[in-house]
């Protein structure tokens, strides 16, 4: 991937994570880009209430990875990191 289209990525990423941060902040939560891979799987720390939560995996998978691919349908994957 060149330095352009990462930043495109990036840029596309952070959007699409705009729209669901207040979701997260409304429950006390949180979201940053941490990574985007070679491969375009996607990292990304949950903090606040997120972090640690039991549904965290439930959130991540079921609303904000879908929410990211209807904006970047070339990403592999959402992951979170620590």
């Amino acid at each position: 991937m060149t330095e352009t289209e990462r930043n495109d990525l990036n840029t596309r990423i952070n959007k699409a994570l705009d729209k669901v941060r207040p979701y997260l902040e409304a429950d006390g939560g949180g979201i940053t880009l941490e990574e985007v891979t070679d491969d375009k799987v996607v990292k990304v720390k949950l903090h606040g209430a997120c972090d640690g939560c039991p549904f965290s995996v439930q959130t991540l998978k079921a609303g904000v990875e879908q929410a990211l691919l209807k904006e970047v349908p070339e990403m592999k994957e959402l992951i979170a990191i620590d």
